[in-house]
């Protein structure tokens, strides 16, 4: 049984939206920490509602915060142990996700996922794997998990915006090229953008080309 996913909200009131935005926050942190984004977005993205999830779990190595699943690398966990919480919180992604539609009223076609590092490796296994597709897949600085099931597993395809700073050094520059590559041998349409001097982060100019993407995506750019 999933678990039930915390989340606040940000944008127009229930029952007005038009689209939703699902912001999968990264390892250690938490929905707050990307929600703030709607803020800016909001202006730019008209009549959408904007979720941000805290993870189903505490961090092992911050407890502080959330984590989708333990990085073996990183906090000493076991490869064992990263698969079966990775599977539990897809359940959990997956059931937050469509409760979300529900209580919006809104078809798949009108979400978004914009997914920083943990939170780009948990929307990029996730989104293809839905019974039906949704509408756009922003990704800041992760890589794509198992990138050898993905066109055997994939259901559905969206267009996919990936990003990453060419300064990253927690997750790999090269993660971007690998993902995006796979995405397109599996019949995804795929863009990528560099946060050229970027580290592990989101650039302003990458948010100005997330903007842009969703706009066009969920049919909001100006005639």
């Amino acid at each position: 049984m999933a678990r039930e996913l915390k989340s606040d909200r940000k944008g127009v009131a229930k029952g007005a939206a038009k689209q939703v935005v699902v912001f999968v926050h990264g390892y250690g942190a938490d929905g707050a920490d990307l929600l703030g984004l709607a803020d800016p977005l909001a202006p730019h993205l008209p009549d959408t509602a904007f979720y941000s999830p805290n993870a189903p779990e505490k961090c092992v190595g911050n407890p502080f915060g959330y984590q989708w699943f333990p990085i073996p690398w990183l906090d000493g966990s076991r490869e064992e142990d990263a698969k079966t919480s990775m599977a539990a919180s897809v359940e959990d992604l997956n059931a937050f996700l469509d409760k979300v539609l529900a209580e919006e009223g809104l078809t798949p076609d009108r979400l978004a996922l914009v997914g920083f590092s943990q939170g780009t490796m948990m929307s990029l296994h996730v989104a293809p794997r839905r019974d039906a597709a949704i509408g756009a897949l922003v990704g800041f600085s992760g890589r794509l998990i198992e990138p050898d099931t993905l066109a055997e597993e994939a259901k559905v395809k969206m267009p996919v915006l990936l990003l990453h700073g060419d300064q990253d050094d927690m997750v790999p520059f090269a993660s971007l090229k690998e993902a995006a590559d796979t995405l397109v041998a599996a019949g995804f349409e795929t863009y990528a953008f560099v946060m050229k001097g970027t580290g592990h982060g989101i650039a302003p100019d990458g948010l100005g080309q997330a903007v842009g993407f969703l706009r066009v995506q969920l049919g909001l750019e100006e005639d």
